[in-house]
């Protein structure tokens, strides 16, 4: 017996629901608030609704080849050169598709990479890797030292290897590095003619490029929007163009040239814009130039801004979400930066689970199989819009100022970064933006995992710079938390014991747990070890407790209700037991004068300045 698919049409006896639907269903639990309670923003101050209707007329982006898996990228970036080849040899053997060199000093080098670009030094790194197997070879050369692209060139001839069957990138990212250093040894248009020199002798040895990368990490480093990214970026593109052109190069070669990075975060969905959004941005540059658009190539990296030191196991989480959101967003490589980094060079271990998590999501997870996914989805499409326009807007911006070199000289792009870094970081310093293991849910007994016993690079010198500016310096928002961590640990180490805060719990467990819970992660966060008790009754007993547990602070938790009726006499027994300083866990609401007048000094709640009273819970217990 053979049934038509018609007669399987699931929930066919209902009547569709549409979008009129939901808003009467929502409006109904709204119970007459605003529905822009549910409508969010991002830092850029773009709108994100609840829910979107299906984008009807879209089409998928020219990205990737259809069903084409993405290039898995390992950084190689060990100071010494055989170690160096032995790591990049594992990885190759353990399916990683290509190899990215990191140099020290570099702008994304993290303060490791090869010492030196030497053509000992790459010979030996390079030692028993078939460049031309199919591989990708990505390097990231720095200015002011060895040319790694000429070098690596005269390698590959000496080889006697065709250039032109290499899948070599030379990623030169002069403006880039500039960027993140605050400082260049001459002026970008007396640098353009050399540089554009160096990129047409490449040319003309038979190397197919591309050789120059537009490099927006520098933004997003520093803590930027996705819109400050996407329009540096673009700048850096244009930039680069114009100085191929000026070079002699033909407009269209000069295109084919350009590669593109992106950082990729844990925010799945405004990564996958941001990725979607770069190719019509410079779809549009090259219409402007007369030419017809083609895909470009762009490389992603996981984000090193949202790295923590603290719980690093969640970084692997982070890097999962983020190479996902890059895979769908048609990153044409992804590099993962292993969740040890923060702390040091990784190990074996740190680089395995940094190539798996790639290997999982594209050959069990079959993430390549559909191109672009997100074509047709409501949000997203609607998001990419929105990063379009604004991030065309400020792209304009920086035209007007003379280009991205001339922009960064006044200044214009680090203020506006600036600015969406202080918010970010009044936002973590609040958790509204959450850290998960840094600033929420920390573990004071966490192990700490191995890295290799290498000793990071200074920065680069900016001596003898002619022209400096302010830099994009590179941040980890976890790192205020850190400090106040590391602080504990230096007391622990000291003293045999950490900070500690007694959590005075008043009533039953359904009075206290739910507030109690909330304190113990507010303050162990800071480091500050909380101490718990039973529920007390009785002040007297409060007290006692309050003395044997060893803490210099307290913070009483329960209920509004038995606050009313308990809180002040605790407060005094615990003032009177010798308690520097007391908190209370929760908003104090009309009930604040007589709590304060009773000895309790200071509130903690959701949406306050979490590391503000973290730091000032320090200062009240090193006073003597």
């Amino acid at each position: 017996m053979t049934t038509s698919t018609d007669d399987l049409a699931l929930a066919s006896d209902f009547r569709p629901a549409t979008y009129d639907d939901w808003r009467k269903l929502v409006d109904g639990v709204l119970k007459g608030a605003p529905f822009e309670k549910l409508v969010g923003k991002t830092y850029d101050g773009l709108k994100i609704d609840p829910i979107y209707r299906r984008a009807t007329n879209s089409s998928p982006l020219a990205g990737r080849a259809a069903a084409a898996p993405w290039q898995i990228l390992q950084r190689v970036d060990h100071p010494d050169a055989a170690q160096a080849n032995a790591q990049a040899l594992q990885d190759l053997e353990n399916g990683a598709t290509g190899l990215e060199f990191e140099f020290a000093g570099g702008p994304g080098a993290r303060g490791f990479g090869l010492a030196d670009a030497s053509k000992k030094t790459l010979a030996r790194a390079c030692g028993g890797v078939h460049l031309d197997a199919g591989i990708m070879i990505a390097l990231n050369p720095v200015i002011g030292r060895e040319n790694a692209g000429e070098t690596f060139a005269d390698m590959v001839e000496a080889r006697k290897l065709d250039p032109a069957k290499l899948d070599l990138h030379f990623n030169y990212q002069a403006l880039s590095t500039m960027a993140v250093r605050g400082a260049a040894a001459i002026a970008w248009p007396d640098y353009e003619k050399s540089f554009g020199q160096v990129v047409n002798g490449l040319i003309k040895r038979g190397f197919k490029g591309p050789f120059v990368l537009a490099d927006g990490r520098p933004v997003h480093d520093a803590g930027g929007s996705e819109v400050q990214e996407l329009a540096f970026t673009l700048a850096l593109g244009l930039a680069y163009l114009r100085m191929l052109e000026g070079a002699g190069i033909e407009l269209d070669a000069a295109r084919a040239a350009i590669s593109f990075r992106l950082s990729a975060d844990a925010d799945q969905f405004l990564t996958m814009a941001k990725f979607r959004a770069l190719r019509l941005l410079w779809a549009r540059v090259e219409q402007a130039c007369g030419l017809a658009p083609k895909p470009i190539f762009v490389n992603a990296q996981t984000a090193w801004r949202m790295l923590t030191q603290r719980d690093p196991n969640v970084n692997m989480l982070r890097a999962t979400i983020a190479t996902f959101a890059a895979g769908l967003g048609g990153a044409n490589a992804i590099t993962v930066l292993p969740h040890t980094l923060a702390l040091g060079l990784p190990d074996d271990f740190a680089r395995r689970v940094a190539r798996n998590t790639q290997l999982v999501l594209l050959d069990e997870s079959n993430l390549a199989k559909v191109s672009d996914p997100a074509a047709g989805a409501g949000g997203i499409e609607t998001l990419t819009s929105q990063l379009c326009e604004a991030a065309w807007t400020l792209f304009q911006e920086i035209e007007k100022a003379g280009g991205i070199f001339a922009a960064l000289e006044q200044g214009l792009l680090q203020n506006k970064v600036t600015a969406t870094r202080l918010l970010r970081e009044t936002n973590v310093a609040k958790r509204r933006d959450v850290l998960t293991g840094a600033s929420e849910f920390p573990d004071l007994r966490e192990a700490a995992p191995a890295v290799l016993d290498v000793k990071p690079s200074a920065p680069a010198s900016l001596a003898g710079a002619k022209v400096k500016f302010d830099a994009l310096a590179p941040m980890r928002l976890a790192e205020p938390f850190e400090a106040l961590r590391d602080k504990s640990d230096a007391a622990l180490k000291a003293h045999g014991v950490r900070p500690k805060i007694f959590l005075a719990n008043l009533g039953t467990a359904a009075d206290f747990t739910a507030r109690a819970t909330f304190a113990k992660s507010f303050f162990e966060t800071g480091g500050i070890e909380a101490i718990d008790s039973e529920g007390f009754a009785d002040a007297a007993a409060l007290a006692a407790a309050y003395k044997a547990s060893g803490a210099t602070l307290a913070c009483i938790c329960s209920s509004d209700k038995v606050y009313a009726a308990s809180a002040s006499e605790a407060a005094r027994a615990l003032q009177g037991a010798g308690a520097r300083h007391i908190y209370l866990a929760g908003r104090p609401g009309d009930q604040e004068a007589a709590l304060r007048a009773a000895g309790i000094g200071e509130f903690v709640f959701a949406g306050g300045d979490a590391l503000a009273t973290l730091r000032d819970a320090y200062r009240r217990m090193e006073q003597t």
